[in-house]
């Protein structure tokens, strides 16, 4: 099997500016009964902030970004390339057959302009998912949320309100992961030379509290990024949903920021959590609630029945940054919030996790297998690794079909990580070695210094992407597979 190396990843969006010929569209399959849904990879632009962005997308053919079906479907989805450059989407969330999962060359390769390719696999469970490129292309916001309902809770009395978080800059993606290596830009950029590591000005570094009550230098942030946005919308122009006096709403949201972790707030309305990574929980009340890269949390929320307009808040981690969205009934007045607080929040830490209980844990049975792997890196030189390996040196974890298997994650550097599995759904199932049967996720967070244990049952044989979801620290080596056969 053909493995993507570092420098396939970075160079398959050194092409996303350069002219290229679109082709007309081919598929990889051929046609099936059933039409397919059809989601296409295209430019579009936006304001930010007063000022007009080139961006991706992932959009239907009559303009709806993302994707919502129902988990008694199959999904049936024909990806059309009409970008300039190659690329290929990732179905974050979702546990479909090996070769279907949208990471380069694990085994597809990158779509070429003008190609298309169609999926399809059983979906099996509900849940707030989303789909976005495994390349620098994340950056440019080529994700969008792919919502698969519950057929449970047709006739629910309940809004929906779908909201996707991004970091944003004005800066290519080569151009930001050059600032943080030091080296001069990738092809394809306009040249600028972005922060070097000489140059911490544009860096955010903080003495934060480690884990284990030690007091430690950690790395919060290490990129400033020019926005902060929710549905494609910064907090001087939120998105306003309208909603009813003593409704209840579900808000479905979803971190797909590259290099920025958040704490949703709530403000004056209690928060149910729901359902984490679209996995069901046992609800947990609160007004803030953690949300690393590439998580999903369901929150319910209770309209207070008066007339009236309501901020839900995404506060950026360790900093004053936020962005965010508005409920407001008929006759609500929405204020001006301004897109800086006047207190930096705390780092993410595992107080809300260790709290979380599955209400459709695994079955219960004991582990065949425990691979303690150590998370490693530091912004000097900033290289990141996996057991002392970066990805193209990497061995990968080893499994056999039908074991049940634990990963144990221990974090040796001084930054969070949003550790995610592909193709599976495990549970969390001790932090810092205190055994519980915490939630089902596919993306957990593993702070500094801090220990979380995961299990899964190998039950999906191939070649699977475990990574952090900090796409420049997956860019530059924190990536390896588990691999397994039938």
């Amino acid at each position: 099997m053909q493995s993507i190396s570092r420098r396939q990843f970075l160079a398959s969006t050194a092409a996303a500016g350069a002219a290229s010929v679109v082709l007309p569209l081919i598929t990889a399959h051929a046609a099936r009964a059933a039409k397919p849904t059809i989601i296409r990879a295209d430019t579009r632009v936006i304001d930010v902030a007063g000022r007009a962005a080139k961006v991706f997308g992932l959009i239907q053919p009559e303009g709806t970004h993302g994707l919502t079906m129902s988990a008694a479907d199959s999904f049936h989805v024909r990806l059309e390339n009409a970008l300039a450059a190659p690329t290929l989407i990732h179905w974050h969330g979702l546990t479909p057959p090996f070769g279907q999962d949208g990471v380069p060359d694990l085994p597809q390769p990158l779509l070429k302009p003008g190609q298309a390719y169609e999926y399809n696999f059983p979906i099996a469970a509900p849940g707030t998912h989303w789909m976005h490129a495994h390349t620098l292309q994340e950056q440019q916001l080529l994700a969008a949320p792919l919502i698969v309902t519950d057929p449970a809770d047709e006739g629910r009395d309940e809004q929906p309100v779908v909201v996707l978080f991004h970091d944003f800059s004005f800066k290519t993606p080569e151009e930001l992961l050059a600032g943080l290596t030091g080296s001069a830009p990738a092809s394809g950029t306009n040249g600028m030379a972005g922060h070097s590591m000489s140059d911490m000005s544009g860096m955010d570094m903080q003495g934060m509290s480690g884990g284990q009550g030690m007091a430690m230098p950690m790395d919060v942030n290490d990129i400033e990024y020019d926005a902060y946005l929710a549905n494609d919308r910064a907090l001087n122009d939120p998105q306003v949903f309208a909603v009813e006096r003593n409704g209840t709403v579900r808000l479905r949201l979803i971190n797909g920021a590259t290099a920025t972790a958040f704490w949703i707030d709530t403000g004056s309305i209690e928060g149910e959590a729901i359902t984490v990574d679209g996995n069901p929980v046992v609800p947990v009340h609160g007004h803030r609630f953690p949300l690393a890269m590439g998580q999903r949390i369901d929150i319910r929320l209770r309209i207070p029945d008066e007339t009236g307009a309501w901020p839900i808040l995404a506060l950026r981690e360790g900093g004053v940054e936020r962005t965010g969205f508005v409920l407001a009934t008929k006759g609500g007045a929405v204020k001006r919030i301004a897109p800086a607080g006047e207190q930096a929040t705390t780092a993410l830490d595992l107080a809300f996790e260790s709290g979380l209980v599955a209400a459709k844990p695994l079955a219960a049975t004991p582990a065949d297998r425990n691979q303690p792997i150590e998370i490693g890196g530091t912004m000097q030189g900033y290289s990141w690794t996996l057991n002392g390996r970066t990805w193209g040196d990497h061995q990968p974890i080893p499994v056999r079909k039908g074991e049940r298997i634990e990963l144990t994650l221990r974090n040796a550097s001084m930054m969070g990580h949003p550790m995610h599995l592909h193709g599976h759904h495990f549970q969390v199932v001790a932090v810092d070695g205190r055994r519980f049967a915490g939630a089902v996720r596919d993306t957990v967070w593993v702070p500094p210094m801090r220990e979380v244990t995961v299990a899964f049952d190998a039950a999906n044989p191939g070649t699977w992407a475990f990574h952090c979801h900090h796409l420049y620290h997956m860019a530059t080596g924190m990536m390896t597979v588990v691999d397994y056969s039938a």
